[in-house]
């Protein structure tokens, strides 16, 4: 809207209303009069600037982007703790403090016998990458083995702005209500450990089968689709309203499959190249392509295209021309509405 108001732009104004009898040349004394008042009409023009861009959801920085998606009760996501599987020779107190690589864990809550929920205290994906023996912060008597075995639920970083700006404009303009699928979409994607869902209607009336993914896309722990769960729909009071689930919805909680795709192309290279070294570079392409289609996967069931595929791979260097692609032995394939997409085998001969 300012965009024009620069300082020349301005300062060629302003001189332009002085008399034409007036030496206004730079250096004249009309000029460096007017010159520092323009300079800083221009820096207004250009808060007023970043104040517009600042009051709409699709421009605002992050801090007034949270502002304003405050307004319809919506927040970042923050960082979360991850929770991990710990196994003991002995039996320890809750509360127990242990140490693995810079970081801590402390015991949360008994599993089984010498098995303890272990929870980070970092928050965010740090706590995910330490498995193995752990050293007791605190004096346990009797303890001579501990470690970390498994992640149960995966601890994320605080969700970022570009993606908190997506799900605001999402929540405004979807149709979420009454345990419809946006619905469901919105109140697991909420849950710790939980980084997409869908919700698809079951064998029967009233039963509703939730999938769900990881943020790093494994398989999510028992523990986690139990959570879930019970969160939902309550093992034991199932469709009685008891979890966050209406009235009448039996919720079973699944995780995402995976669909894996088998790719055939037919190339021929320029010289000095080998299609060894160009098939690597073709599976790089094909799973950042497969990973692009995951993301929208809470939208609707994945379709992979040979022609959308022929594209990714067609500006590879040293690629002179591609006979054919196919995909499943086909020029497309629809993935089950419950699976993600990954690259399975991929021949290029």
């Amino acid at each position: 809207m300012f965009e024009n108001n620069t300082y020349e732009n301005i300062l060629e104004r302003v001189l332009g209303r002085v008399k034409t009898d007036v030496d206004k040349r730079q250096g004249s004394v009309i000029y460096d009069a007017c010159a520092p008042a323009c300079a800083e009409l221009a820096q207004a023009y250009i808060a007023l600037e970043n104040a517009l861009d600042a009051a709409f959801a699709d421009t605002a920085p992050r801090e007034y982007l949270i502002r304003r998606a405050k307004e319809a009760g919506i927040a970042p996501y923050p960082a979360t703790y991850s929770v991990c599987r710990g196994v003991f020779d002995t039996e320890i107190p809750i509360g127990t403090r242990f140490n693995i690589d810079k970081i801590n864990f402390y015991a949360e809550e008994k599993l089984s016998d010498f098995e303890y929920r272990m929870r980070c205290e970092t928050a965010g994906e740090e706590g995910n990458r330490h498995l193995g023996n752990l050293v007791p912060v605190d004096y346990v008597p009797g303890l001579s083995r501990a470690s970390l075995t498994e992640v149960m639920i995966a601890g994320e970083e605080e969700e970022a702005t570009e993606d908190f700006r997506q799900r605001y404009f999402e929540a405004v303009q979807s149709s979420a209500f009454g345990g419809n699928k946006a619905h469901y979409r919105q109140i697991v994607k909420e849950m710790e450990g939980v980084s997409m869902a869908k919700a698809e209607r079951g064998a029967r009336g009233g039963l509703v089968d939730v999938y769900i993914t990881t943020p790093d896309f494994t398989p999510p722990s028992e523990e986690l689709l139990k959570a879930v769960k019970e969160r939902l729909d309550p093992t034991g009071q199932e469709g009685t309203g008891a979890g966050l689930a209406p009235i009448g919805h039996i919720v079973s909680v699944h995780p995402a499959k995976t669909e894996p795709i088998n790719i055939k192309t037919e190339i021929s290279v320029k010289q000095d190249y080998s299609k060894d070294e160009i098939a690597i570079t073709i599976k790089e392409k094909l799973n950042e392509h497969l990973k692009i289609a995951n993301a929208d996967w809470e939208r609707g069931s994945i379709t992979i295209y040979s022609a959308q595929l022929l594209v990714e791979i067609l500006d590879i260097s040293g690629i002179e021309n591609i006979a054919s692609l196919t995909v499943n032995g086909g020029s497309y394939v629809k993935i089950p509405a419950d699976s993600l997409v990954s690259l399975g085998n991929v021949e290029v001969v």
